[in-house]
């Protein structure tokens, strides 16, 4: 009798855990069960104009090729083209792929809206669309205006922002034709019933962006000295740099930004918050339906989590209909539970799929298979699982 009263009380804190994760969701997220998302890389997707494709000065691993080009759109992605073949024979050196630019950009996805509603696409993920030097747009230059190269005018931007002065201080930036063209983008997504939501890289940086740049400049004089992980400074009186910095994983191109206990210290957390608020309400008339509909969050756990929970809640004081998805890669029951996110990327969906249909090495049987999935809905239960990111590679 004991034990079964036991196993009831054991039944009810299950069944109470489950519940608490189901009420951090509300009905304003009921949007996103079981949609149908499309990620759009967005210098990959569509050239809607030519007129703003990237020039081998703006490309870093171009800038030494005096016959660099864009590339085709319709070329076979193995083979070399004339100039790359200048660079190196082999197709995996890193100054012939990574050189590559194909021109896409955010008019080219305007252009194709109504293709995707056509496709059953209930809503659009970008991999980053703020400005950065890569193809990849994951070492961000700003957070606060969107990449040059995808807007309509990339000269005229660059003479804009350099005129305008620019700081941390959202009184101080102005509206590019890129950031208008993003905005004119989720209008005419909207319209057609399709949410946006983008990527948030909040760990690090690029070493072009405008606070480290600055650092670059001033060292520890400058105003943004406490928004990196540095690791020791230059001393002036000897001949070597002794700069040093944290990158992330080690990889000195993406600076990380500073954090302590509570995630990001402050100067960069004002800064994240201050961005949040832009692209959710632009115009800040507290009315979310012409800023994006959510974010997707690179490498959340490198994050403390006191951070995301306030960010978090920030998010929802502007649009409580707006989704948070974090890019973890095992069970992230945790994360939502506790009201850091919404929902997660589903790796863990990903791996059970293609250990049992296609990776022959790692076969697993159908009980196995099954059982994977089950877990998933014992970790989340049924309406948060519905809102996860179901992806089958990556």
């Amino acid at each position: 009798m004991r034990t079964s009263k036991w196993n009831v009380l054991f039944l009810l804190i299950l069944v109470t855990f489950l519940s608490s994760c189901e009420r951090s969701h509300p009905d304003a997220l009921r949007w996103a069960e079981g949609i149908v998302w499309y990620q759009v890389f967005p210098e990959r997707f569509y050239n809607g104009s030519r007129a703003n494709d990237p020039t081998k000065e703006e490309v870093p691993e171009a800038a030494q090729n005096p016959h660099w080009q864009i590339h085709p759109w319709t070329s076979d992605w193995y083979k070399l083209q004339p100039w790359e073949r200048e660079v190196s024979a082999n197709f995996y050196d890193g100054r012939v792929v990574f050189a590559r630019r194909f021109g896409g950009d955010l008019i080219g996805v305007i252009q194709k809206l109504d293709y995707l509603k056509e496709l059953g696409v209930d809503a659009i993920y970008f991999n980053p669309v703020f400005e950065a030097p890569s193809l990849h747009k994951y070492d961000a230059s700003s957070y606060h205006h969107i990449d040059d190269n995808f807007g309509p005018n990339p000269v005229e931007d660059r003479r804009r922002i350099a005129a305008a002065n620019e700081t941390e201080d959202p009184a101080t930036w102005i509206w590019t034709t890129a950031d208008s063209t993003f905005l004119e983008l989720i209008h005419q997504a909207h319209r057609r019933g399709i949410r946006v939501v983008i990527d948030g890289v909040f760990n690090h940086t690029g070493t072009q962006f405008f606070a480290f740049q600055d650092i670059l400049k001033h060292g520890k004089h400058s105003r943004y000295a406490s928004w990196y992980s540095i690791v020791s400074w230059d001393d002036p009186a000897t001949p070597q740099n002794e700069f040093d910095y944290k990158g992330w994983w080690g990889v000195k191109s993406l600076p990380e930004l500073a954090e302590d206990e509570n995630g990001l210290v402050s100067g960069p957390r004002e800064y994240v918050f201050n961005i949040t608020r832009r692209w959710m309400d632009p115009d800040g008339d507290g009315d979310p339906s012409d800023g994006i509909d959510g974010w997707r969050l690179d490498v959340a756990e490198e994050v403390a989590p006191p951070f995301w929970q306030d960010w978090h809640r920030l998010v929802k004081s502007i649009n409580p209909s707006a989704i948070t998805v974090a890019e973890i890669w095992g069970d992230a029951s945790e994360w939502i539970c506790d009201q850091r996110m919404d929902g997660t990327m589903n790796y863990l969906f990903a791996k059970a799929v293609v250990s049992f249909f296609i990776d022959r090495k790692l076969a697993i049987r159908a009980e196995e298979f099954a059982e994977r999935l089950q877990a998933l809905e014992r970790a989340y239960g049924n309406a948060v699982l519905l809102r996860l990111w179901n992806l089958m590679d990556s």
